[in-house]
């Protein structure tokens, strides 16, 4: 065989652990956005309502926080009608939460086509990121249609949205990067330590709880309580999206800027160990 054969593609192991091939990744964008189309077939099939799903789930989760939340405990909500209030948080929670659980089993649920063909690994989780793009938007559609009955019918001229709304667009970035750090980070560890699958359920339901969507950071007045908020990366991202939306909240930009540092090496790392990981996950999936 001529060893100076040119060949049309070359697959070799990457050579340093922080390197992505974008352009690599760019030509498999048609993979990517059949992945995207298969996420969002497979979650309807075989169900009634299909997308309607999405608009019931977030309704009765409400519902459960206004008699839960408001009505029992009686948790403020800054001032703002309860359903603003809630569907505020749980259109950026449900984005988040979603992504991550989804993406932290990118190798265990991959493990048949990614022992088949060659293909960008990096493919599946950023597909999952963009298909959960849809549920996102129609939840943030309920948002705004109570949004405009509120601001309209009921309390008119009451919700002061400000410019820094427009800051949306990066928020949910800052979402998805924080998501796909997370849930790479986690998929790499799961190909070992499968307990981490259990480990990371718990974790996301208590991290809920630590995340300002059923109260405003305004009710924690201890100090080293705030403290420990603040270092959660996702608080100043859903207090930046109330502010904007409905004029409460705690806007900061040094809590942003915080968040968006804490994507950034969270993606790092989670890059890191995924293109280790990748390497040889097959010989332990």
């Amino acid at each position: 065989m001529d060893n100076n054969q040119d060949w049309t593609t070359v697959i070799k192991p990457k050579e340093k652990l922080l390197q992505v091939d974008f352009k690599e990744l760019w030509r498999y964008r048609d993979l990517c956005m059949l992945f995207v189309r298969r996420n969002i077939t497979t979650q309807f099939k075989q169900t009634i309502l299909g997308p309607l799903w999405y608009i019931i789930q977030p309704a009765m989760t409400v519902i459960m926080y206004m008699v839960v939340f408001g009505g029992i405990a009686n948790i403020p909500t800054d001032g703002l009608p309860q359903p603003l209030f809630y569907l505020s948080g749980i259109c950026l929670w449900q984005y988040f939460n979603d992504c991550l659980s989804k993406t932290s089993s990118t190798f265990t649920a991959n493990a048949g086509i990614f022992g088949k063909v060659y293909f960008p690994r990096l493919v599946v989780p950023l597909s999952t990121v963009i298909s959960n793009l849809l549920r996102f938007a129609i939840q943030f559609g309920l948002f705004l249609v109570v949004y405009a009955i509120y601001q309209i019918w009921i309390i008119p001229g009451q919700i002061h949205t400000n410019w820094y709304a427009l800051l949306l667009p990066l928020l949910i970035v800052m979402l998805a990067g924080l998501a796909l750090g997370f849930g790479i980070l986690f998929s790499s560890l799961t190909t070992k330590y499968r307990d981490m699958t259990l480990l990371l359920d718990f974790f996301v339901r208590l991290w809920m709880y630590a995340t300002p969507v059923i109260y405003p950071l305004s009710t924690i007045t201890n100090e080293k309580l705030r403290f420990v908020m603040s270092l959660n990366p996702l608080t100043g991202i859903v207090e930046a999206f109330k502010y904007g939306m409905l004029g409460a909240g705690e806007f900061s930009w040094g809590m942003l800027a915080y968040s968006f540092a804490f994507m950034v090496v969270l993606l790092a790392l989670g890059i890191v160990i995924f293109n280790r990981v990748q390497r040889t996950f097959m010989d332990t999936v």
